[in-house]
């Protein structure tokens, strides 16, 4: 009997940190799954509403904040100067066309980037870390000249709207339609607006 027992407890043994990695899992499951739902439901209850910034509500009005600021060059409150800002919005719409050096994994991609553009969308407004560059993209130097960046990122936006072909996915949402893609793109810039100013 006692090496019965002996022979039990080490089975327990080995099989309990199975059972709590399976238990991580499935605690890992339903979170997923409840970030889902709850973005989900969401989506469910809210259209699209309009980008919430009329300077960037569609491209003809990007087009004019951009053209602007030859004149009235304007300064931002992030530790990027405006030329960076700009030429960071230039990367991610010539990335859409060209392909993202890096993308998440696919199942990001398929599940919670799809789901926080959905979320982005339906409320007109990004969320971002506003000095996070691109993934696997060249770093951008600090202190060009401004005009430069504003022909960048208006010769980029010219170019993606004539464009007629697949894009490509993004980094982080995924498979996106033209209509999708102009608007990350244009709530894109206007989150960077927020910390853009005349002071």
């Amino acid at each position: 009997m006692h090496s019965i027992r002996l022979h039990m407890n080490t089975d327990l043994a080995n099989v309990r940190p199975v059972s709590r990695s399976r238990r991580a899992l499935l605690a890992g499951g339903v979170l997923l799954a409840g970030s889902a739902v709850a973005g989900l439901g969401y989506v469910a209850t809210h259209s699209d509403q309009p980008i919430a910034m009329d300077d960037f509500s569609d491209l003809s009005h990007t087009m004019r904040t951009l053209e602007r600021l030859r004149d009235a060059p304007l300064h931002t409150r992030s530790g990027w100067d405006l030329a960076h800002v700009l030429h960071h919005a230039a990367q991610s719409i010539e990335y859409s066309l060209d392909g993202f050096p890096q993308l998440k994994p696919a199942w990001f991609r398929a599940s919670l980037g799809a789901m926080a553009f959905a979320v982005f969308s339906a409320r007109g407004k990004m969320s971002h870390g506003l000095e996070e560059p691109v993934p696997g993209a060249p770093t951008i130097a600090s202190g060009q000249p401004l005009n430069a960046a504003v022909e960048h990122l208006m010769d980029a936006l010219n170019r993606f709207e004539r464009h007629s072909g697949v894009l490509a996915p993004h980094f982080a949402y995924g498979a996106l339609g033209k209509s999708e893609y102009t608007r990350a793109h244009l709530m894109h810039l206007a989150n960077h607006w927020e910390l853009v100013g005349a002071g």
